[in-house]
């Protein structure tokens, strides 16, 4: 399942994060609730998606390295928005 995973999140972050929750139960395990799974689908999936992930493999949280991939994700998610602005404001130009 790992590797179906990171070929789908290659293509998509969204789509990976999708098909982790409707084939594993990582999303419900990794979060008390469904909010913050939602806010995250739409706002950071790379930071949501390596959160589920990583806290599936290994102990049930998140620790050490793996917080360093979190961040990682999280800087990943930022970028595509500073990204995505920065396009916008060429084209406007």
């Amino acid at each position: 399942m790992g590797c179906l995973v990171v070929l789908l999140a290659f293509i998509s972050a969204r789509l990976a994060l999708f098909f982790v929750w409707v084939f594993t139960d990582d999303i419900s395990r990794a979060f008390d609730g469904w909010l913050v799974p939602l806010l995250g689908f739409f706002l950071l999936p790379w930071t949501t998606l390596a959160y589920a992930v990583l806290w599936s493999t290994g102990s049930h949280g998140v620790h050490g390295f793996e917080i360093f991939l979190v961040i990682f994700a999280f800087l990943v998610d930022l970028g595509s928005y500073a990204g995505g602005g920065r396009a916008r404001a060429q084209r406007a130009a």
